[in-house]
């Protein structure tokens, strides 16, 4: 993107070396209120890439609201040096004010794109982010949280066996580099179709504020900015970064109590005691442990399981 190349979200053109707070309209609530998706611009007087951040696609993952409101509000991308960031709060509206993963009707944001107007309203706000927003950007990062009780510790998400996002993940530098093919009809999905690489950053859990991964993600999107030369003062150095190509959960193999004795975040060897499943009466107890060598992605924090519920998110 040139300094005379339009930049144009919605109806909106942002100038050259501009910076505006753009509301797409999207519905109505059933009060006739109408909800907008604010799609916040940055854009420098130089030649460069565009950059789309997005969070609050699942409505109830708030980790990744907080990263870039706070990216924003201490004036993160204030000196761009070059090219343009698009920021997306909130992608899902309804869900966040619902506090509900789902949009209205149970319909999944991140399993609807590339959307239509005339589908469901996750539909409509997928069709919005990919038509009006999408469009002019040349990469980006998703933001995620763990579900309803699952933390995860900080990891970015990347499209196996395409060079490109690898090098978005490795210039992000999260604590580990998951490769994943991308879920079907995701945002991530969609965007490499149309060659747009976009890497998901997951950390925490949802309806949690974690400072770790709050920091994380901020620290992030600074190593991503500087080695596209978009900002000029030199980024926190990562520590250590794990790579990963393969995932699997362990789940229970009964119900009970879910009594854990590691945690995401942590390295294992096969045989290591992860857990203790247990009936509330005393009686029986059964011992989990690790099936092979692996990190330790993910973790449930509900005390009490059913039979196959997710315990731990592991990686290789």
């Amino acid at each position: 993107m040139n300094a005379t190349t339009p930049l144009i979200i919605g109806t909106t053109e942002v100038p050259a070396g501009q910076e505006a707070l753009i509301r797409i309209p999207v519905g109505r609530l059933p009060t006739h209120t109408r909800i907008h998706m604010h799609v916040w611009v940055q854009r420098s007087k130089k030649r460069g890439p565009c950059v789309l951040f997005t969070a609050g696609i699942h409505g109830d993952e708030t980790n990744g609201v907080e990263i870039l409101r706070r990216a924003i509000s201490t004036g993160l991308f204030k000196h761009l040096q070059r090219g343009a960031v698009l920021v997306v709060p909130v992608v899902n509206v309804i869900g966040f004010i619902e506090q509900s993963r789902e949009a209205p009707g149970g319909k999944d944001v991140n399993r609807s794109f590339p959307g239509s107007l005339s589908g469901s309203l996750a539909a409509r706000m997928a069709r919005i982010l990919t038509k009006h927003v999408l469009a002019p950007c040349d990469f980006g990062v998703d933001f995620h949280t763990g579900g309803h009780s699952h933390y995860n510790y900080p990891q970015v998400r990347y499209t196996a066996g395409h060079h490109p996002s690898q090098k978005l993940a490795e210039a992000f530098a999260a604590p580990v580099l998951l490769a994943q093919k991308p879920i079907p009809r995701s945002l991530r999905k969609v965007a490499i179709q149309e060659d747009k690489p976009i890497i998901v950053y997951e950390a925490g859990e949802n309806m949690r504020f974690d400072e770790y991964a709050i920091q994380v993600g901020l620290d992030g999107i600074k190593r991503l900015l500087h080695a596209h030369h978009m900002l000029p003062q030199a980024p926190p150095p990562p520590g250590q970064v794990r790579l990963a190509s393969h995932s699997s959960w362990l789940r229970a193999k009964r119900a009970g109590l879910f009594l854990r004795k590691c945690q995401a975040g942590q390295q294992v060897n096969k045989g290591q005691l992860l857990g203790t499943l247990a009936d509330p009466y005393g009686m029986e107890a059964l011992q989990i442990f690790a099936p092979h060598p692996c990190f330790i992605l993910a973790h449930t924090n509900q005390s009490v399981v059913s039979h196959g519920d997710a315990l731990f998110h592991l990686a290789w």
